[in-house]
């Protein structure tokens, strides 16, 4: 049985103009957005994870507020930061009495944290949740739960205005926890077909003549279809590939002859020397 969440009285997801999302993909925002959880998106690298949460925020007139997760970050920074060296410095060299009395002066919001005070809904990207430490995606649980935060060093409280959509991705570097796992509606964006990857490029390209896509995305899906390559090029690589053809006035028939700019693809020594091989191989064809 086809279980189906009714989000008619929610904001819906359709894509944008300028990003092309499958029906699976806005099926899986707009889950999130009725169940209010936050949304995990995984995917092999320039399928759009990132780009997601623009879209997202376009469609919807949301203001986005992005947090790009380091392997230094600690969850704390997404909510506030306390700059105890800027006060101290104020204390030495500020002749103004009493001017660093206030320790509010020296509370740095975060994404998450901005989001909480907004007066409006927003959209939050915690992009790469997966570059920090094993203990960073447990550390938010309670936060992305209750949506409030406290300030140790103020003793505010803060309750979030409204519940913002939180869109979390990952690379798939490291196993995210369980309890982690289980708050967030997850989908995983597949590589594009052939016939959508057209219709992507269509967005990115619409005035390239209609043959010289036909071939790139051909010799495209080609290559990542040789056995051994280290990094398989990307949607994004395509779209790069295909800038740079046009801008070099390449033909479509050189484009079905070899792949000129294959740099613009391949960005390992290794799979630049198979694709080589492949192609000697095949006379360039």
């Amino acid at each position: 049985m086809t279980h189906i969440i009714n989000t008619d009285r929610f904001e819906r997801f359709t894509g944008t103009g300028a990003y092309v999302a499958s029906r699976d993909l806005q099926e899986a925002v707009n889950v999130a957005l009725a169940l209010s959880r936050p949304l995990l998106v995984k995917g092999e690298p320039g399928t759009g994870k990132t780009h997601l949460a623009r879209a997202v925020a376009e469609a919807l007139g949301r203001p986005l507020l992005t947090w790009h997760v380091k392997s230094t970050s600690k969850a704390q920074e997404g909510l506030y930061t306390y700059d105890a060296v800027q006060r101290l410095h104020d204390s030495r060299f500020n002749a103004a009495a009493g001017a660093v009395a206030d320790a509010r002066k020296y509370i740095r919001y975060g994404a998450l944290g901005r989001a909480f005070l907004s007066p409006e809904p927003c959209v939050v990207l915690i992009d790469e949740v997966d570059k920090a430490d094993l203990e960073f995606p447990n550390d938010l649980l309670h936060e992305l739960d209750a949506m409030s935060f406290a300030v140790y060093e103020t003793g505010d409280a803060h309750v979030a205005v409204h519940r913002p959509l939180v869109v979390i991705t990952s690379n798939n570097e490291k196993e995210l926890p369980d309890a982690f796992l289980r708050r967030c509606v997850f989908h995983f964006i597949s590589f594009p077909t052939p016939e959508q990857m057209r219709e992507i490029v269509r967005v990115h390209h619409p005035d390239l003549e209609g043959r010289l896509v036909s071939e790139a995305v051909t010799r495209f899906y080609w290559l990542r279809g040789l056995s051994g390559l280290r990094k398989p090029p990307s949607t994004s690589e395509l779209v790069d590939w295909l800038s740079a053809l046009s801008r070099g006035g390449v033909p479509a028939e050189e484009v079905a002859a070899r792949v000129p700019f294959l740099g613009a693809l391949l960005k390992k020594e290794q799979d630049l020397a198979a694709a080589a091989r492949a192609l000697a191989g095949r006379g360039g064809r």
